[in-house]
């Protein structure tokens, strides 16, 4: 989050409410789930940080006095930098994968119940983003993210194929030791 929030400064600095709206709008339905005192405690943390100065600017007659917040040259850099790595999305399946042996080590669960589990919950949110693409046009850019997830979920759906077929195995052949 602070990355995007930088990043959505360099463009022109710019009050809390309006880098909101601006991340709301970028993130289509994913940003609906975002509250007001994230960007705020963001930037609070940004400014701690020196990524970010922040100037008090005269509201309306009727309107509290307005923060405006800018980047700071290390804020510049640091936004550069975000901009030319190369990411990917933390795999929390190597996580799962890690519960399924715990769990089968100690006894302690069903493997193949634990991947129906944790299918019946993609399944869930594949049905989920497959309804936002379908609200959203196909050239907004809340379109093409929602197509990435929807992606990742379908992959991950079929991985979740994969540790069935293997745990079943796994099973049966400590069934017959």
């Amino acid at each position: 989050m602070q990355d995007a929030v930088l990043a959505m400064l360099a463009k022109e600095p710019s009050h809390g409410y309006h880098l909101r709206a601006r991340l709301r709008r970028a993130l289509g339905p994913l940003g609906e789930s975002m509250n007001a005192g994230q960007v705020y405690v963001t930037l609070a943390r940004l400014e701690r940080a020196g990524l970010v100065v922040c100037e008090r600017v005269d509201g309306l007659p009727d309107r509290p006095d307005r923060k405006v917040y800018a980047l700071t040259p290390a804020g510049q850099q640091r936004v550069a930098a975000w901009l030319a790595e190369v990411s990917w999305p933390k795999p929390d399946l190597a996580e799962f994968h890690l519960k399924l042996a715990a769990a089968a080590a100690g006894r302690l669960a069903d493997p193949v119940e634990m991947v129906a589990v944790q299918r019946r919950a993609l399944l869930r949110r594949l049905r989920d983003a497959q309804r936002a693409v379908m609200a959203e046009s196909d050239d907004s850019t809340a379109a093409v993210l929602l197509e990435g997830v929807v992606l990742r979920l379908q992959a991950d759906l079929r991985w979740l194929e994969a540790c069935e077929r293997v745990w079943s195995r796994v099973e049966i052949e400590s069934e017959d030791a």
